[in-house]
């Protein structure tokens, strides 16, 4: 006596199976890959753009906070 799976459970798994067994063959088969040269290039290219993004928005909420205080700090009077 085992454990019975229910026919639309081990039908989903299946389902599921399949899927990603498609899927690998579709990315090793049919996806061309960028050349080792070409990623690390686009890699320093979003580093950079992340840091300057991250510093702009910082710089941008410092900018904001100041306005606020300041005018909070005159409606206190």
């Amino acid at each position: 006596m085992g454990v019975r799976i229910p026919p639309l459970v081990q039908n989903n798994v299946n389902i599921m199976l399949k899927y990603f067994s498609e899927a690998f063959e579709e990315l090793k088969s049919n996806v061309t890959w960028p050349e080792w040269a070409e990623v690390q290039k686009y890699t320093i290219v979003v580093a950079l753009f992340s840091v300057i993004f991250a510093l702009a928005t910082w710089g941008i909420d410092l900018t904001f906070t100041k306005v606020l205080n300041g005018f909070f700090n005159l409606l206190k009077g």
